[in-house]
């Protein structure tokens, strides 16, 4: 086709002459075409013509038009070339692979595939180099603080109501970046802490000064410690303010100095916390009661549990688990450690509180008083305080004869919680009827009755860290932890967890908390305070957490639930003042370990 066409083209007046074939010029394809140009041959010749129709004789000088025409001829060719489909039907297509690249055999060198591909192209054999992550330790960390930076960021860059001006003469660089004006398109209202007399000019754009950018004032009648002129004051624009280079109206960045400043704030290491617990033990016949109390771990290093009938005692040191006494007829409804010493106190279905010597097990004394069952139980040295359903709360003396020595009456319903602030002498108590009071000493009179929470009030603690906080958590409706001061009877802090709070215990070593919940994610959370940034959230329970308890050395804690386990975390690092070792509380604590 393409001869035909150029031939066409070849004008019938040119005189027949001899031409060789080297001087025939080649006439090189056009670039957008994909056949080679066709080589030149002797059915090309027609009786001395050449095929683009130009007379060669010698030096003859080449004729523009004829030459121009054979061009055109070509384009012409070229053009019809690109709109017939197939036009190089031997030509193979070039194979297209999808987002990966993929070796084969056909014309492809093996050994140079394999050199270009990624240490990652093939999944059969990955890098041995790579370093393998935790299983999700700092996966939850790293996520909510990448989530609280940019939230933070985007808050400051879009409701910002403020734009960039320059520095006022009579304030530092400092202040710079705090002195802000309204934007007019925002607000028509100016703002009170400026006057009007020390408003820059309406136009906020810089302008050039009309003399020298620098001018200094004179050094002759100041000198310095060492005898050389100073000058008086910072130099500064004659004929306008003094121009900051830190203000956000001459950044080049897209973002304000604030939020370059948070984003290139070292950061702290996350804490890495074990996902999985370090022990599991079987706790057959754990009840699963929301407004019981049955795990206690003790300062003799013992761990009380209440299964069915019976009391048992696990050795934290030795392993050794030891049944401390089994009631026949009767059923453990709340298990609780005496601060110092090795009483524990039982409470009973039948509504009765019996005092037991572990280290001898031995039952010393059966107190009376309740009606119901007793659920919470709490020491304050020799003052052992008792909530029961009947809705009654006691403060017994164990040192003396009688039953109990106090009768509080407040609450309305089951009372499920019970905290003593040995430091501080007040008792905190939550109760089903969504009421947690604070008691002050042994008053009969509630000194704090909060009615906030809308369900369960079963986890309560205090801070050991700072006096007159308590926090406390609600039920399944409520689902919140709150703090109070005791001091003031105010709130001062609240957060939505999401799932009902069965516990709550304070760090003895950091300012954290740790608390369990129940429906619908039977979850242990680590928390930082006063930031209530979650340090880990650990799962595995398949029922409500609705047990937990905390070594005496403040590092574990260990959480039992319906599935009939308790399980134990290290939440928590060693106590920061006992030094590097850390073991100044748990060598005070080594007489107790064995019971004798």
């Amino acid at each position: 086709m393409r001869e035909t066409t150029i031939e066409s083209h070849i004008t019938s007046s040119v005189t027949s002459k001899t031409v060789e074939t080297s001087h025939t010029p080649n006439f090189i394809s056009p670039s957008d075409t994909e056949t080679p140009p066709i080589a030149m041959s002797k059915r090309n010749l027609v009786k001395g013509h050449t095929t683009d129709g130009i007379e060669r004789a010698g030096s003859e000088p080449v004729d523009p038009a004829a030459l121009s025409k054979a061009l055109k001829g070509m384009e012409d060719a070229a053009r019809v070339r690109e709109r017939t489909p197939n036009a190089s039907p031997s030509r193979k297509r070039q194979r297209v692979y999808g987002d990966r690249f993929i070796p084969n055999r056909e014309g492809q060198d093996l050994q140079a595939s394999f050199s270009l591909l990624h240490d990652d192209g093939s999944p059969a054999t990955p890098s041995k180099t790579k370093r393998r992550t935790p299983h999700g330790e700092l996966h939850f960390q790293k996520t909510e603080e990448a989530n609280r930076t940019f939230s933070t960021l985007l808050r400051s860059e879009l409701f910002d109501n403020s734009i960039p001006q320059p520095a006022l003469p009579n304030l530092s660089p400092e202040s710079v970046h705090s002195t802000t004006i309204n934007d007019p398109s925002r607000s028509r209202t100016p703002p009170s802490n400026l006057s009007s007399s020390s408003l820059p000019p309406a136009s906020l754009t810089p302008s050039t000064p009309h003399k020298n950018l620098f001018t200094y004032m004179s050094p002759r009648h100041h000198t310095n410690i060492s005898g050389h002129p100073t000058p008086s004051r910072t130099p500064q624009s004659r004929h306008g303010p003094n121009l900051n280079a830190r203000s956000d109206l001459y950044s080049l960045s897209p973002v304000r100095f604030d939020s370059q400043r948070l984003l290139l704030s070292p950061k702290k290491a996350p804490r890495a916390v074990s996902k999985v617990p370090f022990k599991v033990l079987d706790a057959p016949d754990l009840a699963d009661d929301f407004y019981l109390n049955l795990v206690d771990w003790g300062g003799s290093n013992i761990l009380g549990v209440g299964l069915g009938s019976c009391v048992y005692m696990w050795n934290s040191s030795s392993g050794r688990v030891t049944k401390l006494c089994d009631l026949q007829d009767d059923i453990v409804t709340s298990v609780s450690w005496i601060q110092r010493g090795t009483h524990v106190s039982i409470g009973t279905n039948k509504g009765l509180v019996q005092i037991w010597d572990a280290e001898k097990q031995r039952r010393l004394r059966t107190m009376t008083g309740h009606t119901a069952r007793v659920g919470a139980l709490a020491w304050n040295d020799h003052i052992l305080t008792s909530g029961s359903r009947d809705r009654l709360i006691y403060h017994r003396d164990v040192r003396q004869a009688d039953q109990y020595l106090r009768k509080l009456v407040g609450h309305k319903q089951e009372v499920c919680g019970l905290r003593w602030n040995t430091e501080d002498g007040q008792l905190a108590s939550g109760g089903n009827d969504n009421k947690l009071m604070v008691w002050d000493k042994l008053s009969e009179t509630p000194l704090y009755k909060f009615s906030e929470h809308t369900a369960a009030v079963k986890a309560i603690a205090w801070s050991p860290h700072q006096h007159n906080l308590l926090a406390s958590g609600g039920g399944t409706a409520d689902r919140r932890i709150k703090f109070w001061n005791t001091s003031t009877g105010q709130c001062i802090q609240e957060l939505d967890t999401g799932s009902q709070v069965c516990n709550l215990a304070w760090s003895k070593n950091s300012n954290e908390l740790v608390s369990t919940h129940g429906y619908s994610q039977n979850q242990i959370v680590v928390w930082k305070y006063p930031s209530m940034t979650q340090v880990a959230s650990l799962t595995g329970h398949t029922y409500r957490v609705l047990y937990l308890a905390m070594s005496p050395d403040g590092q574990t804690v260990v959480t039992g639930a319906g599935d009939e386990t308790l399980r134990f975390w290290k939440c928590f690092g060693k106590r920061e003042r006992d030094g590097v070792g850390g073991e100044g509380a748990g060598a005070k604590l080594e007489r107790w370990s064995v019971i004798r």
